[in-house]
């Protein structure tokens, strides 16, 4: 049996040490290069997913630790909807997706990750994008660097602007 070596993800399996929301930790670090941060808003930030679904996985996040969607008041819901928009606009031109998909896992039994600080995964998909990998090996292929697409989307995002 062939083996495919990600040790990347043992700090994912192990979780934070101490506790602190990853969510709240990236959003005061201010480093955004250094933590994959496309794009701060007023009320949101999107960051780029640290173990994509595939290539330009993005979460947008509110700068509030909130669990649940119903959580966010009205300001921070709209600037939601209209980074979304953004950011599909920003993937489509960088990437050129076949399709998009949009989401909200709330609850760990709904696939949450980080089920204490709510967040919207924006998933972009390509025809022919599903393979055998996850179905025997449980693991997903992702065929470029996270820093080579971060490097590809940054410029696209600095564009942005809330009016």
């Amino acid at each position: 049996m062939d083996q495919l070596w990600a040790p990347w993800r043992m700090e994912y399996i192990k979780g934070s040490s101490d506790g602190d929301c990853v969510l709240c930790l990236i959003f005061e670090a201010g480093d955004d290069a250094a933590h994959n941060v496309l794009f701060r808003g007023r009320h949101t930030y999107v960051v780029m997913n640290r173990y994509p679904y595939s290539n330009g996985h993005l979460m947008i996040a509110p700068f509030a630790h909130v669990p649940d969607y119903t959580d966010l008041d009205e300001p921070t819901l709209v600037e939601c909807s209209v980074v979304t928009q953004k950011a599909l606009l920003c993937l489509r031109e960088a990437f050129a997706p076949d399709g998009i998909n949009i989401g909200l896992n709330l609850g760990r039994v709904a696939g949450a990750g980080i089920v204490d600080h709510v967040h919207l995964h924006v998933v972009p998909r390509w025809e022919g994008d599903t393979n055998f990998m996850p179905v025997v090996a449980d693991t997903k292929v992702i065929s470029e660097h996270i820093r080579r697409t971060y490097e590809r989307l940054r410029p696209y995002f600095e564009k942005i602007t809330l009016d």
